[in-house]
């Protein structure tokens, strides 16, 4: 879906909220709704079940937690109003793709 900006964070050992965090940004809310149902269906493709999803119906921070694998996808600014990389950057090791 053409996501930008994706980064995975490394968790494992420093949080019990999931062992990777992923990244993304959208171009917009359309595009960012877009990339979080495919995230969602490549997840169910994969066999994991119970995933859960929050702000889908606005579309400016989608957050998918599917167990051990926390998934954020954002519009820019919305991103940068949070930065969640910072936030978790300390002590965690981080992996762009």
């Amino acid at each position: 879906m053409k996501a930008e900006d994706i980064v995975t964070i490394d968790l494992s050992g420093k949080t019990s909220i999931g062992d990777y965090m992923v990244v993304a940004s959208g171009t917009s809310q359309r595009h960012v709704s877009s990339c979080a149902d495919r995230a969602v269906k490549n997840l169910e493709d994969a066999g994991l079940r119970g995933i859960r999803v929050e702000g889908a119906r606005q579309a400016d921070w989608v957050l998918i937690d599917a167990g051990d694998v926390i998934v954020h996808v954002f519009r820019p600014e919305v991103r940068t109003f949070y930065n969640l990389e910072k936030m978790w950057a300390a002590g965690a090791s981080r992996t762009k793709q």
